[in-house]
């Protein structure tokens, strides 16, 4: 193990390409506590002290994908979020929009115009974005605390130049943001985007663990860590499962030469859709508190029936009605994403086209049946195993005395996970060129 990595950095061309992987790591987490101009960071620190960070649902996520620059109002305060969204919003047109569907299918030409649309899409939803992150900061209800005289002084010029300036800069740090993924993908290691979501998530990780051993002693403390070892060997094994479906390949004479006769398979991952599912129930289950957010009463006035009902059962995360309504929502949308991202149809005809078949299923329909039949039930598994691992932070939030970003549990594990397995594979990849024996064994 040890000698392995030791050849990892005695590679010149991978010490490079980590060094400089390092390097944007460094900035990027710089950039995310400097504070965008005419925002009061001492105020921002009092009003986070006063609110225990105790923001809930979306915001929450948000702030956990930009290593806690969202709460600071930092210039990188939006992170890699509207990103992330605008690849999601890209994949799903597919299917609505012919013509995405058709430049996805032209190969590397086409898939770099869909590239440039997403980058379009991410600086436009950045304005968005920033524009309402400023004026719910300028009304004090940021963190839900507007009755912290900090939380009402978080921006300090109220001029419409002022604010401009304030959402101009936000947009141009998740510009910045999006190059450094684009830098880090082409001259370091990894997916650049996946890197500095990995940096993000693991940025709020001694925080999240400090504050369990403050509240509750070591003896939880060290209990939650070993809890969360247990945790990620169930995660990687789940993430590294799949059902490999046989097919096999009839062969054919071209001309002279005999191409096919091949055996191989298609790997059904038992969890093919990702964090995708968790990020959509969190958005949709943050739509009702959001409403009623904006529909506080004044003071001395009673609050509406479907205020008090939304703000007891769908703000806290702390109700088993929530814990329900969330593992449902992410058992939906994970059926919901796997048939948008896998065609049954589309992989038989190409198998068909090519003279592949399943052993003991014919081509064409049948086999678009056969794979549809099988994706459907491993789903099931998938779809329960990520509700079952987004729910690990709600139930640690009450138990543990946790906070919203405890890292053993939801879209913090699954993306630690799966970042941290394919760069590892990557850099065995590269080691097995240079010296025929790779990292892993």
């Amino acid at each position: 193990m040890f000698s392995a990595i030791g050849r990892v950095f005695r590679t010149p061309d991978l010490r490079r390409k980590i060094g400089f992987t390092l390097l944007i790591i460094v900035i990027y987490r710089f950039g995310a506590h400097i504070p965008t101009p005419f925002v009061d960071f001492t105020n921002v620190q009092k009003c986070l002290a006063a609110s225990g960070a105790g923001t809930q649902g979306l915001l929450s996520m948000v702030n956990l994908f930009s290593g806690g620059a969202l709460l600071q109002l930092s210039i990188f305060a939006l992170g890699v979020m509207p990103y992330i969204t605008a690849t999601i919003i890209v994949q799903l047109l597919r299917v609505v929009i012919p013509h995405f569907e058709t430049l996805y299918k032209e190969g590397q030409a086409g898939q770099a115009k869909l590239t440039q649309y997403t980058r379009y899409l991410t600086i436009a939803l950045a304005l968005l974005q920033s524009t309402t992150l400023v004026t719910v900061a300028r009304s004090g209800q940021l963190l839900g605390n507007s009755s912290n005289s900090a939380c009402q002084q978080l921006v300090t010029n109220d001029a419409w130049w002022a604010q401009l300036l304030m959402i101009l800069t936000m947009t141009a740090g998740t510009g910045l943001i999006m190059w450094f993924a684009e830098l880090v993908t082409e001259k370091g290691i990894g997916n650049g985007m996946s890197i500095l979501i990995f940096t993000s998530i693991a940025a709020s990780f001694p925080a999240a663990m400090w504050a369990i051993k403050v509240s509750r002693g070591w003896e939880v403390f060290f209990l939650v860590i070993a809890i969360g070892i247990v945790i990620i060997g169930l995660v990687v094994f789940v993430e590294q499962s799949q059902r490999r479906i046989p097919v096999q390949y009839a062969k054919r004479m071209v001309g002279r030469r005999t191409y096919g006769g091949t055996n191989t398979y298609i790997p059904i991952k038992v969890n093919m859709a990702g964090v995708v599912p968790v990020i959509f129930a969190s958005s949709l289950l943050y739509i009702p508190a959001l409403i009623a957010q904006f529909n506080q009463p004044k003071p001395g006035e009673t609050p509406a029936p479907w205020v008090t009902w939304i703000s007891l059962y769908l703000t806290k995360g702390d109700h088993p009605l929530y814990w329900l309504l969330y593992f449902l929502l992410i058992v939906g949308f994970t059926y919901f994403y796997v048939a948008i991202t896998f065609n049954p149809v589309e992989v038989a005809d190409n198998m068909k086209k090519y003279g592949g078949f399943i052993p003991g299923i014919r081509a064409g329909r049948p086999t678009a049946e056969y794979l549809d039949y099988v994706l459907t039930r491993i789903t099931l598994p998938g779809s329960m195993y990520l509700g079952l691992v987004a729910l690990i932070p709600l139930i640690a939030l009450s138990t543990v005395s946790a906070n919203q970003n405890f890292p053993f549990g939801g879209t913090s594990i699954l993306i630690m996970v799966g970042v941290g397995l394919e760069t590892v594979k990557q850099i065995d990849a590269q080691l097995q060129q240079r010296h025929y024996e790779g990292l892993l064994r």
